[in-house]
């Protein structure tokens, strides 16, 4: 026990990790606020709560127009201005029926405070009072601090890593049993979480930045997950980032992600994007990392920044005219490596490279076929701009890339089609479209121009309005449950249907998807 307590009482004299700062976990956060989805919402830990500005099941975000602070006369102020204040009667255990209400009145309180921490960067301190019993019982750490064989006497301790705010986040978890985050503090909020061994605040977090995770902040928030050591949470960015490249990779966060991540991101197989905007990205983040090392950014400079990394892009893997018009004319190349790719491309003999020959693997479409079968009738299953609609929701997160969709039951025929993908009203992808039906009963597959991400336990509602050969093929014995491999769709009827598609028949019989592959496959 005793090397227990000399590891853990380690995490209160230096940072968790020295790769973090606290200006770079401020920065981190700050940038993660500005890029969380409306509809992100904090998930509960067992016995506890996770509450935001508004109390609903799906809680938009109101996003604060700075950093986190928390200097006199703000709200958060105020609120402990008052929870000190109810100590102020000197019966006040009387009205606190149960232990959480009395140790929550001790929740940065001077009132029998045994020790005081001072808080945050020099010049930005806090001094929060703080009780060595109640934080000895929540965090093992704490307890080594105060308890074990290294036991600290100071009646004061520097925290100067932490900030401000998510400590206090920490210690109302200790005293109240809540857990209250905001994007802009939740990375320093697990940081804190992970420094002082508190798992269930850390969970809450890790599900927090989970449920909030979107193309636009998954690279950024992959790489926070790589320093906090969150396997579950650098594969749901995994996810996002394969499914949703282009967006992911073309985000204002990507240029911010460490060399280790850049690294990681290029050499990903499965990534679901062509290679020039691979490329894209690479030479953005160095223009980036030259920025922040204050050199021009010059080409020779940025092959010296991107280091190994360049030798993970598969230039090869290019058209010839896409190599032509960027990379050999970038000037980053050697003469030496420009001659050997255009002999790749063009010579039968072929010299040896030392970027990677083999285009990646991407990522493979699925799909749920949602009738069991299909037929035709005279004078049935006509267009004339009407609607097709169903809704559906999924058990896990998924991409929808587009849908399969019937063709002419007469003849070959070309159609024109309008297909979009909607939450609540809301358009979240649309594309106007065409594709030719060779008059067979097969499906015919119309994209969207990005896959879209699809939350798991919501009904999403997909459309599609045809113009072409008036007579179609339709759907017959159509599921309101099935299983596409791994994941679970189920459909029910929508009003938004003005043509007769619906759950037992129609159109619409394919969603076509990104997403988790079964171990049998």
């Amino acid at each position: 026990m005793s090397n227990f307590y000399n590891k853990v009482s380690l995490a209160y004299t230096k940072p968790m990790n020295k790769r973090m700062t606290l200006q770079e976990i401020s920065q981190a956060s700050q940038w993660i606020n500005d890029t969380l989805s409306v509809n992100s919402y904090g998930m509960p830990q067992s016995g506890s709560t996770v509450s935001q500005r508004e109390n609903s099941s799906f809680l938009p975000v109101t996003q604060p127009a700075s950093a986190p602070t928390s200097p006199v006369g703000s709200p958060v102020s105020q609120l402990l201005s008052d929870l000190s204040n109810i100590t102020l009667d000197p019966n006040w255990q009387a009205i606190k029926s149960t232990v959480r209400e009395r140790n929550a009145a001790m929740f940065n309180n001077d009132l029998m405070a045994d020790i005081y921490f001072v808080v945050g960067n020099p010049g930005h301190t806090q001094r929060i009072p703080s009780h060595k019993y109640i934080l000895a019982t929540g965090s093992s750490v704490f307890y080594a601090m105060f308890y074990g064989g290294l036991a600290d006497t100071k009646e004061e301790i520097e925290v100067p890593d932490v900030e401000p705010t998510a400590f206090l986040t920490l210690l109302r978890y200790l005293y109240c049993d809540e857990i209250q985050l905001e994007p802009d503090t939740v990375l320093a909020t697990l940081y804190v979480a992970k420094k002082y061994i508190v798992p269930h605040l850390a969970r809450a977090c890790v599900n927090y930045l989970e449920t909030s995770l979107t193309a636009k902040n998954a690279c950024l928030l992959l790489s926070q997950s790589r320093l906090f050591e969150e396997p579950e949470l650098m594969q749901r960015c995994w996810e996002v980032i394969d499914a949703q490249a282009e967006i992911a990779l073309h985000s204002d966060g990507f240029v911010d992600i460490d060399a280790d991540t850049l690294q990681s991101v290029l050499g990903r197989e499965t990534i679901n994007c062509k290679e020039t905007i691979l490329w894209e990205a690479a030479m953005n983040w160095a223009s980036a990392e030259c920025s922040r090392r204050e050199i021009e950014p010059t080409p020779s400079n940025k092959r010296q920044v991107l280091d190994s990394a360049l030798y993970l892009l598969r230039l090869p893997a290019m058209s010839l005219e896409e190599f032509a018009n960027g990379p050999a004319q970038m000037g980053m190349l050697t003469l030496e490596e420009t001659v050997d790719l255009f002999l790749h491309y063009t010579a039968s003999n072929k010299p040896r490279l030392t970027y990677p020959t083999k285009p990646r693997i991407g990522l493979k479409p699925q799909t749920c076929h949602r009738f069991q079968s299909c037929a035709y009738r005279s004078n049935q299953w006509r267009y004339r701009g009407r609607c097709d609609s169903i809704q559906f929701s999924v058990d896990r997160r998924v991409f929808i890339v587009g849908f399969g969709l019937y063709g002419s039951s007469t003849g070959a025929s070309d159609y024109t089609v309008k297909i979009e993908l909607k939450r609540l009203g809301r358009i979240l992808a649309e594309n106007n479209t065409k594709f030719f039906s060779d008059g067979s009963s097969n499906t015919f597959h119309v994209y969207f121009a990005h896959p879209v991400q699809v939350d798991p336990e919501l009904f999403y509602t997909a459309s599609a309005i045809l113009d072409g050969a008036e007579l179609s093929y339709f759907g017959q014995e159509g599921l309101s449950e099935i299983n596409a491999g791994c994941v679970t769709f189920q459909f029910q009827c929508s009003s938004e249907s003005t043509n007769g598609t619906g759950v037992q028949g129609g159109q619409i019989p394919e969603l076509i998807f990104y997403g988790p592959i079964s171990e049998n496959h």
